[in-house]
């Protein structure tokens, strides 16, 4: 009887363990927003960091929310990162990004064999020096979501009077 129950205690430390582990993994990540430009298409979702470097991402298409990625990654302050993801249509990605904080960085790959860059932790303002946009695009983060949007005939003349 003693040998049972010592058994079953050794069976309960362990399991408390390993749940204390999942638990403080949980506990030290960051969840933080994600906006890609992959295949000239506006991607937006989330990525969840832990403190071991390693972390997921899922995205979905703005124009064809069907369409939703997910991956991995893994990452270090000196290196930066890297991962891939695989989409429902069928399309594959990798990439790699460099950190501007624990919780903040950008990125490029490519994805179904064109070209990507992304940005995470940071507002739609913020990303704009890293995303490179589709000719003619811009985001348009007036509404309850971001956008991805023609620019008009008049914004592109004001912009081309200012340089």
């Amino acid at each position: 009887m003693y040998k049972t129950l010592i058994t079953g205690f050794g069976a309960l430390s362990i399991g408390l363990g390993v749940w204390a582990d999942a638990g403080a993994q949980e506990l030290f990540s960051k969840t933080g927003p994600v906006i890609a430009i992959m295949a000239d298409e506006l991607f937006l979702g989330e990525a969840v960091g832990h403190l071991s470097g390693a972390g997921t991402i899922a995205i979905h298409s703005q124009r064809n929310p069907n369409v939703t990625c997910l991956g991995q990654f893994t990452s270090s302050a000196e290196l930066g990162g890297s991962g891939q993801m695989r989409c429902t249509n069928g399309a594959t990605g990798t990439y790699h990004f460099k950190r501007l904080t624990m919780e903040k960085g950008h990125g490029q790959g490519r994805y179904n064999q064109r070209s990507m860059s992304f940005t995470y932790g940071l507002t739609a303002d913020e990303s704009k020096p890293y995303l490179k946009l589709p000719a003619g695009k811009q985001l348009d983060d007036s509404g309850k979501t971001l956008a991805l949007v023609e620019v008009s005939p008049s914004s592109r003349k004001a912009s081309r009077t200012a340089r």
